[in-house]
């Protein structure tokens, strides 16, 4: 029989993907000798049973109730005992954290009889009912599925009766009244009144907690954070111990360092006569962790040090979860915290220097991810006019419209425009909003509210607690004293560092670890921060530990000059199309429209030293730097006017009688010729070279006279030249010898020193490798053959994405695939992080038949899958030499190439 339950003491940390993050570290703070309340989890593997079967296991009933029964005995209670009852808090628990995604449910095992036990054990009657209207509500929303808004209606009419400004100011008689009211509810929206059997309301509870897995906001949080949807949640299930009991009472959160900035000290919230809930809804303002010590002094004494026994053991960042009931501290939860950006690479570096980690374990503990929020732009310095100031929650530069609600943000996301979500409070059910939003604003909660949390983990700028601002949704405004100061649509921006809040759009300017990383700022200049020493120094660590080299996309003398700078180590892509664009369009139009072969020699002679000066500016940006350089890929009709627009003109002009030029029908005919239905899968890359004679030629031609006269100027360079688009090793063949012909032609007129501009005199060595771009499922499954007649492969994952998947990267990513993701049939972009199941297996089998022909055979990526964290560790687990994305992402690579190198034994690709 299978074992899907197993008590708090027989578990550890290193069971997360059993227990999920909360059971493993509940058992491990039991194990450490701990306050932690009895109870017991309910694995993943029965929450995948579910999934699965429709249906709980078999066997799961019964352990539920051994296992309970062992926390009666532990606690001296008993579930469902009218006198002195024993209740309990069902939680989920994934193995990967979720913040707020699923859900919870308190105080199970009340009824109209316990909760009479529960007043007379507590000697509080205010106590026992606040306790039983928290589990009608629950239960009620979580496990019933009655709209949340019927219960805090009810709540918020009966506050206004007593007048009471928050729940704290209900007195007993007042909470029953609300418990009946909920209770009506109940009966009217489900036809049967409230489950008094507390047994039975305990496996409703674990059944919502398993449904929850997969509730919209738990599916839209996975996606966005590329979490398995198969991992399934635990369902942790915990004696009760209570923060509402009385004024020695207390529930909170405490972080062992700030999660914003990486600093030591006490970081954290609390409300007194609360339960956990209440402190990260935010539907009250709590107060900072430091006033516990005035509050409840012994309490929070033995808080702090609990929280140094967490952070020596887990070596990091710890959150807690804790409620004190009546003085004595409880432990309710601990894992390792969310955090900024800024503050993951602070820690890192700062457990290296306090002896708790090395340099190499640090690297690990920071991502690529994190490295590109550290990269936007901040406000810049100036005066300006503080509209509002709250709680600086997620770093960050946000401006954008003022919006009340998730779907009008979503909405207008999907149009262009920046929006800032701005709430009271959040709630799960934002999730979508947030993802959409630039930035969050609400006036209500703390650093460890819903908002604070869920914002730090998207890496979302976030201002939470901005009292002054009195957020009004149904009136779509924000006043200040009674007065709007913003509707609407109105631009606001905030500063997620500071908490401040401005009217209007505030200017950005590059962040200082984007000025660092361009060269523009040392990390030991006098003025750069401890982030920039800390960026600097794992970025230091990657360089050291990396085994694959990570080269640019560039196809500009300007652009290779910033891709050096940003640490590249050559350029992997230089698109020769991007030098035919602006003036010399006309060039190539000469070259289209050619009628004989004298005409298309004269407009190849026209080109030729043009593309000899971009090569030449390449070379000499680079160095010694390796210079992959492809020839022309794009269909020609790109270079040519649209067919629609042009049958169009032409047509109007016969009508009014204008005389067409022949120049005019020329072009016409040349584009219909070139029209094709799909151009992607026509006549373009080495198609073009084997159809047009010369064309391949001339840019060949011009890369080497570029390269004998960086030569003759003192350089030392390296090219590559890539033959776009092969399918077939015959295709080249046929290229190559063509190349070989011009190569001969080129060496032989530097030899004689004639060749016009081609280094005479320089020394005729040219070291110039050919090779291929591995685009097609062909040429991945052929590249044996392939390997044969080149030097190198590079893959081009964005086009073989697209004839893998049968995409068109343009319509899926406009059209379809958001239905796919909602649907969860693909929970990324298969564009933006490679699909390492099916396009992945092509460059696995392209691999190892490549370099089982040529053993020496370069293998490199030059798709912007170079650049993604995740493909980045695919790549490695490949063998493969190097990676090659835009500029801007250079570093980005350089990070995740160190990490791939030190996590090589733990991966697994993802489907």
């Amino acid at each position: 029989m299978s074992t899907f339950v197993h008590p708090f003491r027989e578990g550890s940390k290193d069971q997360k993907d059993l227990l999920g993050g909360k059971g493993a570290n509940l058992a491990e703070m039991t194990r450490l000798g701990l306050p932690v309340p009895p109870g017991f989890t309910i694995t993943t593997d029965a929450c995948r049973y579910v999934m699965h079967h429709g249906q709980n296991p078999p066997e799961l009933a019964e352990q539920v109730t051994a296992a309970l029964e062992d926390v009666e005995q532990q606690i001296d209670r008993r579930f469902g005992d009218r006198e002195d009852p024993l209740l309990v808090s069902v939680r989920s628990g994934a193995a990967i954290s979720m913040p707020g995604m699923m859900e919870t449910v308190l105080n199970v095992g009340l009824n109209d009889e316990t909760v009479q036990g529960l007043a007379a054990q507590s000697g509080s009657e205010r106590f026992a009912q606040d306790s039983y209207r928290r589990l009608l509500q629950m239960y009620g929303a979580t496990v019933l599925g009655i709209g949340a808004s019927m219960f805090e209606d009810a709540l918020e009419a009966v506050r206004e009766d007593r007048g009471a400004a928050d729940d704290a100011g209900l007195d007993a008689d007042a909470l029953r009244e609300i418990v009946g009211r909920y209770q009506q509810i109940i009966e009217r929206e489900t036809g049967s009144p409230f489950p008094q059997d507390p047994r039975e309301q305990l496996r409703g509870s674990i059944s919502a907690v398993f449904e929850s897995w997969n509730a919209p906001r738990a599916v839209i949080y996975r996606n966005a954070e590329h979490i398995d949807h198969e991992l399934g949640t635990a369902v942790n299930v915990v004696a009760m111990v209570f923060g509402n009991l009385d004024d020695r009472s207390a529930t909170g959160v405490a972080f062992t360092r700030d999660p914003s900035t990486g600093e030591h000290g006490v970081y954290g919230d609390f409300l007194v006569g609360a339960q956990g809930e209440d402190v990260v809804a935010g539907i009250r303002n709590t107060r900072s962790l430091e006033e516990l010590g005035e509050v409840l002094p012994d309490a929070y004494q033995e808080l702090l040090r609990t929280m140094d026994v967490l952070e020596e053991h887990y070596r990091d960042l710890c959150d807690i979860e804790f409620t004190i009931e009546s003085g004595k501290l409880w432990m309710l939860q601990t894992r390792v915290g969310k955090r900024t950006a800024a503050a993951a690479f602070l820690i890192a570096t700062t457990l290296v220097d306090e002896g708790a980690i090395d340099e190499r374990e640090a690297l690990t503990r920071v991502s690529g991810a994190q490295l590109t929020r550290l990269m936007f732009p901040r406000f810049a310095s100036g005066e300006r006019d503080v509209l509002a100031r709250g709680m600086g929650a997620s770093p960050g530069a946000a401006v954008g419209e003022v919006v009340f609600d998730s779907e009008t943000v979503i909405a207008r996301a999907q149009e262009g425009r920046d929006c800032l979500l701005v709430r009271r409070e959040t709630n799960p059910d934002d999730l979508g909003g947030m993802l959409a939003a630039e930035g969050v604003l609400t006036s209500r909660g703390g650093k460890t509210s819903h908002a604070a949390v869920v914002a730090r983990g998207l890496g979302k700028t976030c201002v939470c607690g901005a009292e002054s601002l009195d957020v009004d949704p149904k009136a779509r405004e924000i006043r200040m004293g009674g007065e709007v100061v913003a509707r609407e649509g109105d631009v606001l921006s905030i500063d997620g560092a500071t908490g401040e809040v401005f009217a209007g759009r505030i200017p950005v300017e590059p962040s200082e670890v984007a000025q660092y990383l361009e060269g523009d700022l040392a990390a030991d200049d006098p003025g750069a921060s401890a982030l920039v020493r800390s960026v600097d120094r794992l970025m230091r660590v990657a360089d050291e530990v990396r085994r694959m080299q990570v080269r640019a996309n560039a196809d500009t003398a300007a652009d290779a000059e910033r891709a050096r700078q940003m640490g590249a180590q050559g350029i992997g892509l230089a698109r020769t199309e991007h030098m035919f664009l602006g003036e010399r369009r006309a060039q190539v139009e000469k070259l289209i429209l050619a009628g004989d072969p004298a005409e298309r020699e004269e407009a190849l002679a026209e080109l030729l030293p043009a593309q000899r000066e971009d090569f030449a500016g390449l070379l000499r940006a680079m160095g010694d730097l390796p210079v992959t350089i492809r020839l022309l890929d794009p269909p020609l009709h790109e270079f040519l006017p649209d067919l629609t627009d042009l049958s169009v003109r032409i047509a109007r002009a016969e009508e009014s009688g204008r005389r067409i030029e022949p120049h005019e029908r020329k072009v016409l005919a040349a584009v219909e010729r070139l029209h094709e239905q799909n151009p992607m899968l026509g006549l373009r890359g080495v198609r073009l070279g084997l159809t047009i004679p010369g064309l391949f030629g001339m840019q060949v031609r011009a890369i080497l006279e570029a390269e004998l006269e960086v030569r003759a100027d003192g350089g030392d360079p390296h090219v590559e030249i890539m033959i776009p688009l092969v399918g077939s090793v015959r295709e080249l063949r046929a290229i190559r010898r063509e190349i070989d012909d011009v190569t001969e032609e080129v060496v032989a007129e530097a030899r004689a020193g004639a060749g016009a501009g081609a280094g005479a005199g320089a020394g005729e060595e040219l070291t110039t490798r050919i090779g291929t771009m591995i685009e097609l499922p062909r040429a991945a499954l052929r590249a044996g053959e392939i390997a044969e007649a080149a030097e190198f492969f590079s893959f081009g994952t964005n086009d073989l994405t697209q004839t893998t998947w049968g995409f068109s990267r343009d319509d899926v990513e406009a059209g379809f695939f958001f239905t796919y993701k909602e649907r969860g049939i693909l929970s990324d972009s298969p564009f933006e992080s490679l699909d390492q199941y099916g396009v992945g297996e092509l460059v696995r089998i392209a691999a190892e038949r490549g370099r089982a022909t040529n053993p020496d055979l370069t293998l490199g990526v030059c798709g912007e899958h170079g650049g993604d964290p995740a493909s980045i560790h695919f790549f490695h687990s490949l063998g493969l030499d190097y990676v090659s994305c835009s500029p801007f992402r250079v570093p980005v690579a350089r990070l995740e190439c160190g990490r791939a190198t030190l996590l090589e034994e733990g991966f697994t690709p993802q489907p």
